[in-house]
C-alpha cells in the first residue's frame, strides 16, 4: 500500500465544513514543527542486526539469513513497523515479529508484517521532495506490549542458471538502513473532547435536505445528489498530537474519485481503540516514513465510526498520499484492519456508502460512475496517462497491489449502490 500524503487539520469547525467558493491553490509546507518534550506518544527506532545460520560462501565465512533482534524488553509500545533509508527501495522479504504483552511473561506467536506498504506521496509531490521519506512496511498493531522480537528473511534468489551453484546460495539483498520502528500512541483523549459538537471533537450528522441546504448556500450552485453529512470524528476527537504534522496543507482541484484502502494493521483491536490505532498510524506515516501528516483522508473503523484523517478541512480537497500516481484530485478511505482473509464488517462498509455519497456529492462525481485521472507515475500506468476509472476504486485499481485485500474489495459493488442511493440517484 505504497502512497504519499496530505495534511487535514487545525482549521476552526466553520472552516473545516465549508466548501469554498474559489478552492484554495497547492501550497508548498512548510517544515515540521519539532515535537516538545512530554506531548504523549512516542516512537523508539531500532537497527536492525545481522542473523546468523545461513549457508557458507566460497570464502568459507557465513551467510546471513537475514536481519532482525532477538527478544528483548522496551519502553510500552503498541505498534511496530520497520523502515529503511531509500523510499524507493522494495523489500523483498518476509517480516515477523513476536510481542510481550506490558507485565506479563505472555508472548505472542509470530505474526507477519505486510511488507508492500503501498500508500504515499506521488513522486512530484512537495512532501516527496523533503528528503525526510523513508521506505517502510505497513504498520501492525499488536497492543499494549512492552517486549519485542523481529525477523526479517530475504526472498531466495531467482537464478534461472541452475548451474551456478555460488550464486544460488547468496541471499537476496535487503534495503538499507533497516529499523524497527516501536509506536506508542499515547493517552486517550479527554473525555470532554467526545462530546458532541464541533469544537468538541466530532461532526455531527446532517440529514440530506439540511446538507443539500449547506452545499447550496456555499456554493451557489444547485447539487441535487448530495448524501447526507455522516458523523464525523475530528482530529481533536481523536487525539492528534498536531505538533507532529506540518504546518499548511495541501490542496487538489477537486475530489473526482474516492480509493478505498484497508490499514494492512490487522484485526485486533477493538473499537474502543480506534483513536489509539489512528495516533499510532499518524505517528507512524510523519516521524518513521517522513510524511508531512497521515496520509489518508479519513479512516473508518470496524464499528463503521469515520475519523478525519489528513488535515485541512473534511469537505475541502485535501491532497494525501493514499494511492502513489493518483493522489491529485482523488481522496483516500482507509478501513482500519486487514481483509485479504478476513471479510470486512458490513457497518464499516455502509460507512464507506455514507462517506462517499456526501464527500462525493459535494464536488458532482457520481458513485456508480467513472472518471478519468491523470497519473503521476506508478507500477501500474506511466506517469502522464489518462486512466479511466470507477469513482469508487480499491487501491488496487490505480497501483500493483492487494489493498484493500480481496474480500473487501469485492463488497465495494455493494458500497457504490448504496452511496449512489444515498444521493438520490
Amino acid at each position: 500500500m505504497r502512497g504519499f500524503l496530505a495534511s487535514s487539520v487545525g482549521v476552526t469547525c466553520a472552516a473545516a465544513l465549508a466548501l469554498p467558493l474559489t478552492l484554495p491553490t497547492a501550497s508548498h509546507a512548510a517544515p515540521p514543527a519539532p515535537a516538545r518534550e512530554g506531548v504523549p506518544g512516542s516512537t523508539q527506532s531500532l537497527p536492525l542486526d545481522p542473523l546468523g545460520g545461513g549457508s557458507t560462501r566460497a570464502s568459507g565465512t557465513p551467510t546471513p539469513t537475514g536481519q532482525g533482534l532477538t527478544r528483548r524488553d522496551v519502553r510500552p509500545f503498541s505498534l511496530v513497523g520497520v523502515v529503511w533509508d531509500d523510499p524507493d527501495a522494495e523489500l523483498h522479504g518476509h517480516v515477523q515479529v513476536r510481542t510481550r504483552t506490558t507485565n506479563t511473561t505472555d508472548w505472542s506467536a509470530w505474526q507477519d508484517v505486510e511488507t508492500h506498504n503501498d500508500d504515499a506521496p506521488d513522486l512530484e509531490a512537495p512532501e516527496r521532495a523533503s528528503g525526510r521519506l523513508h521506505g517502510a512496511t505497513a504498520p501492525l498493531w499488536v497492543g499494549d506490549s512492552d517486549g519485542v522480537e523481529v525477523r526479517v528473511k530475504p526472498d531466495a534468489p531467482n537464478n534461472s542458471d541452475a548451474s551456478d551453484t555460488s550464486r544460488a546460495t547468496e541471499p537476496a539483498t535487503l534495503p538499507k538502513g533497516l529499523r524497527l520502528e516501536l509506536v506508542d500512541p499515547g493517552k486517550e483523549p479527554a473525555r470532554g473532547a467526545r462530546a458532541e459538537g464541533a469544537a468538541t471533537g466530532v461532526i455531527p450528522a446532517l440529514t440530506k435536505e439540511q446538507t443539500e441546504a449547506r452545499a447550496q448556500k456555499q456554493s451557489a450552485v444547485s447539487r441535487p445528489f448530495v448524501g447526507p453529512r455522516p458523523r464525523i470524528i475530528t482530529r481533536k476527537g481523536w487525539g492528534a498530537n498536531e505538533k507532529l504534522r506540518e504546518r499548511k496543507f495541501a490542496y487538489t482541484k477537486t475530489v473526482k474519485a474516492a480509493f478505498v484502502h484497508h490499514s494492512a494493521s490487522g484485526n485486533n483491536y477493538r473499537c474502543s481503540q480506534a483513536s489509539s490505532v489512528i495516533r499510532s498510524i499518524y505517528r507512524y506515516h510523519v516521524k518513521s516514513s517522513g510524511w508531512r501528516d497521515i496520509g489518508y483522508n479519513f479512516l473508518v473503523d470496524k464499528c463503521g465510526n469515520i475519523y478525519e484523517g489528513r488535515a485541512g478541512g473534511v469537505s475541502k480537497p485535501v491532497m494525501g498520499a493514499h494511492t502513489l500516481g493518483f493522489n491529485t484530485n482523488s481522496m483516500g478511505v482507509a478501513v482500519l484492519g486487514s481483509y485479504s482473509r478476513s471479510n470486512p464488517p458490513a457497518a464499516a462498509v455502509r460507512a464507506i456508502a455514507r462517506l462517499t455519497a456526501w464527500k462525493l456529492g459535494l464536488y458532482g462525481a457520481n458513485p456508480r460512475g467513472t472518471t478519468y485521472l491523470k497519473s503521476g507515475g506508478g507500477n501500474l500506468y506511466r506517469k502522464g496517462k489518462n486512466v479511466r476509472l470507477k469513482v469508487i476504486s480499491g487501491h488496487r485499481d490505480g497501483f500493483a497491489t492487494d489493498c484493500p485485500g480481496r474480500r473487501l474489495y469485492n463488497q465495494l459493488g455493494s458500497a457504490r449502490s448504496s452511496s449512489a442511493h444515498l444521493q438520490g440517484r
